[in-house]
């Protein structure tokens, strides 16, 4: 497996939407974790654009990660939506986006992964298909498959994964599988434990992770690693936002939304989500794409109300550190937990 070869059991999220960089990932790979680029939102030609710069900066591991696409929303649901918050919309200065239906450019991104081989491919909101996977691995590609349940695990394993990323409730961003219904979801804990329980397929951790200590938790479960996201949000490696910084560093709740995109994700509560997270129909990426430009102009003119400010519910122990110092200071922390416990707990 791929992990085998990296020095530290730290996963880079792929963070889709603006903080990843080709340099974060780099800079996680070098510092001996597994970076991640993230493919979501761009086009195949603007995927091949950054892996090759990811390339000129590591030599280590990394890997890709790609939405899967799934079926359209409800139309009439999504006029509806868009005119509850035409309003807001217009209070940042912009106007709402064409809500069209789109598959993410996902044969061509296909196409080029398999004519240009990663060390990893990641799936997030499904579950590709069998020929899609087979293609991939007989590149020498692993395939990871993100899950939020072990139905999803089980399906997942069947069809041909490497690993299993087992997304948490905790997690910060969107629900990476199939399901995204907020009633449906699991904790991280109860989640290794019930894959690992019932799968052989190899498992890695995702969702609220932060610190050393929550590493050492995941490894000890049977996670071969633990994925990280919100932690490298502040890293000055990252894309992210000015306004997203700001407010890592206050102490408003997390909530699941499809208020931003049309699919369950958490994020900072703020004034967007918590007027409209009730109505905002599932339908994704319609909604994503009503919203877009909202949220870039919110971005710019730095409105904290009208922008997915995306994090997993430990947000506040995120730090300012480049990113390769967090990867080995988070080792740190976590080998010497695991020493700790060990002494304190010996075998009889």
């Amino acid at each position: 497996m791929i992990l085998d070869s990296c020095d530290i059991p730290i996963v880079l999220a792929p963070l889709a939407g603006g903080p990843s960089t080709p340099e974060l990932a780099a800079e996680v790979s070098n510092a001996g974790g597994l970076g991640f680029l993230a493919s979501g939102y761009l086009s195949a030609a603007e995927l091949a654009a950054r892996r090759r710069r990811v390339d000129g900066l590591t030599g280590r591991p990394f890997g890709v990660n790609l939405f899967a696409p799934g079926p359209a929303g409800d139309t009439a649901r999504v006029r509806q939506f868009a005119a509850e918050i035409e309003a807001d919309v217009s209070s940042t200065g912009a106007r709402l986006g064409e809500p069209g239906h789109d598959d993410d450019d996902w044969d061509a991104k296909i196409e080029y992964l398999i004519g240009a081989p990663v060390d990893v491919v990641s799936f997030t909101f499904g579950i590709p298909g069998e020929d899609v996977i087979a293609g991939l691995r007989a590149r020498g590609t692993e395939v990871w498959v993100t899950v939020t349940s072990l139905d999803e695990a089980c399906r997942a394993t069947a069809a041909g994964a490497d690993l299993l990323v087992a997304q948490g409730y905790e997690a910060g961003g969107h629900r990476g599988g199939t399901s995204d219904a907020p009633e449906e979801a699991v904790g991280l804990i109860a989640l290794l434990q019930l894959i690992t329980a019932h799968v052989a397929t190899p498992v890695v951790a995702a969702g609220g992770i932060a610190t050393g200590k929550a590493i050492a938790a995941a490894l000890c479960l049977g996670a071969r690693a633990a994925v990280l996201g919100t932690a490298f949000l502040n890293c000055p490696e990252a894309a992210t936002a000015p306004v997203h910084r700001s407010a890592l560093h206050d102490d408003a709740p997390t909530r699941l939304t499809r208020a931003f995109s049309g699919r369950t994700a958490r994020g900072i509560e703020n004034g967007f989500l918590r007027a409209h997270s009730g109505s905002a129909p599932a339908a994704y990426p319609e909604v994503h794409h009503l919203t877009s430009p909202m949220r870039k102009a919110a971005r710019q003119a730095g409105l904290v109300d009208y922008v997915n400010l995306w994090a997993g519910q430990a947000y506040p122990l995120t730090a300012t550190v480049s990113a390769a110092d967090l990867v080995r200071d988070l080792w740190e922390q976590a080998q010497a937990t695991l020493g700790r416990v060990a002494s304190q707990f010996p075998r009889p």
